[in-house]
This record gives C-alpha cells, sequence and structure tokens, in this order.
C-alpha cells in the first residue's frame, strides 16, 4: 500500500494498481504502472483525475490509468473510461480529447547512427529552423483558403497526400487511412476555423515532440522486420494533434454540455469533464 497524491494506491500486481472506490467514485481507478514510475506520476493531480473520471454515469469496470498518465483536461492524458449506453452512459468531450486524433508516428530511414553523427547538429539546426513549433501560429502547409481546411477536416490524410503531402504509403500506415467517414466540418464554429487554419503542419507545444532516434535494441525480431527496423538504424518519431482547433472543437461541446447535465440530473467533479447520455 502506498500513499500517493493523498490517494491510496493498493498493489494487485507488479504492474497494475487500485484506488479504492470512494465518495462519488461508481468505480474503482485502476493504475497501470511500474513502481519506479509512482513518484513521477504523483507530482500532480493525474490521480485524482483517475478518480474523478470513476464517477461519470454509466462508467463500467474502472477508470484506467495508462504509464504516461499526466495531468490533462478533466480526463487525465492517458486515462481510458468506457460507458454502457443501456446504463444511461454519457459521452464526455474531454475524454474524446481537446487534442483530436492526437498520436505518434514512425518514421523510418536507411542511414545508422554512424552516418548522421558527423552531421547531427546540422541535422537538428535544420529541423529546428523548418518545423514550427510552440504556442501560436506557424505553418508547414499555409492553407489559401476556409474551402481548403474544408477539405483537411473531412479527408484528413488522404487530402494532405493529394496536395503534395505525403504518399500512398504513409495512408496505408495510419488508421483507417487517415481518414474518418462522415466527418462534418460545418459543425465547426468559425472560432476554431480560425485558430486551425495557421496551424496546419505544425508541431505544438506540452508534451509533443519531434525526435531523432537511432535502434539500440531488437526486443522482437518479428515485429522489427514488419517495421522495417534494425540496429543502429536512425528514425523520426513525431507525436502532434490538431492544435487549436481541436481545441477549440472540445471546448465548443463543453460549453454546450454544462448547462444540459441539469436536465439530465448529471452533476461532476470538474467542469472539464462535462457530460450527456450518448442517446
Amino acid at each position: 500500500m502506498s500513499g500517493v497524491a493523498q490517494l491510496e494506491l493498493f498493489q494487485e500486481t507488479p504492474f497494475q494498481w487500485r484506488i479504492e472506490k470512494r465518495g462519488d467514485m461508481r468505480v474503482p481507478g485502476r493504475v497501470f504502472a511500474s513502481s519506479a514510475l509512482l513518484p513521477d506520476i504523483a507530482t500532480d493531480e493525474a490521480l485524482h483525475q483517475v478518480a474523478n473520471v470513476a464517477t461519470l454515469p454509466g462508467i463500467v469496470e474502472a477508470s484506467y490509468a495508462m504509464p504516461d498518465i499526466h495531468w490533462g483536461y478533466g480526463f487525465p492524458i492517458g486515462g481510458v473510461a468506457a460507458t454502457d449506453v443501456a446504463a444511461n452512459g454519457v459521452i464526455s468531450p474531454g475524454g474524446v480529447g481537446f487534442d483530436i486524433s492526437c498520436g505518434v508516428r514512425l518514421l523510418v530511414s536507411q542511414l545508422t547512427d554512424h552516418d548522421i553523427a558527423p552531421r547531427l547538429s546540422a541535422l537538428m539546426d535544420s529541423l529546428s529552423q523548418s518545423i514550427p513549433r510552440g504556442m501560436g501560429k506557424g505553418a508547414v502547409w499555409s492553407l489559401g483558403s476556409g474551402a481548403e481546411l474544408t477539405g483537411v477536416m473531412r479527408n484528413g490524410a488522404a487530402y494532405a497526400v493529394a496536395h503534395g503531402f505525403g504518399s500512398d504509403a504513409d495512408l496505408a500506415g495510419c488508421e483507417d487511412g487517415g481518414t474518418m467517414t462522415g466527418a462534418e466540418p460545418d459543425a465547426v464554429s468559425e472560432r476554431a476555423r480560425s485558430r486551425g487554419i495557421l496551424q496546419v503542419d505544425s508541431l505544438g507545444s506540452g508534451n509533443h515532440f519531434l525526435e531523432v532516434q537511432a535502434v539500440e535494441t531488437i526486443y522482437d525480431r518479428v515485429i522489427a522486420e514488419r517495421f522495417g527496423l534494425f540496429p543502429a538504424q536512425i528514425c523520426v518519431m513525431i507525436h502532434c494533434g490538431s492544435r487549436g482547433l481541436g481545441h477549440q472543437i472540445c471546448s465548443d461541446h463543453v460549453k454546450t454540455m454544462v448547462p444540459a447535465m441539469a436536465r439530465y440530473g448529471i452533476s461532476v467533479p470538474d467542469r472539464q469533464l462535462a457530460c450527456v447520455p450518448v442517446e
């Protein structure tokens, strides 16, 4: 048993910890992490957010936290929850995410760490100069009109590839080919559009990153071969998402749901967990 951030964690397995139900929690919390990670996890409010998520109507089994858990908006980053529609389960925009389609992509090269060692400083300087990052504006792809942004929102990565930003092979490596059927750009507010149109292909801030990496050890040869990986190989890992566009879309829906909750008799411990029944 360990006291972390004023919440008791009960160890169930070497890598699984339980937060007992208390107060308005409908299910326990369940944290997947090693003992070595716990001190880092306890440095912010993420564990309290795990407990807060456990209060959502219709939540099943547990409020889960992955090993990368850290403080987020309502939900912790790395938090996972499922709700049962048949049991008045809710949908929470904060759970869907303030950073829509945030994810990680690995790009592989045929270079080795020996190949780039003499040029590493110049490489990093070049990447720094060419990749917009941080808060606010900045884009690799400057969209000329709102119609182009609509194309990006409706057709996703396929629209980018059609305009010379990527290849068909990139789409093969993306979930659903990088496009979600049924997307409705007309439902996106003008505020969200204005925030997004000047940020396409930028990296952002927070925990987003671009890293030049070298493969140090192969642990699973079959999977490594599927990814085209070999020892000492240079790869680039990119973590980014929807920037101001996605954040505003989520904020707009939270604003709509906050007053709506009273009609369904729902109260939540954090405004950013605003939710309504799926139905």
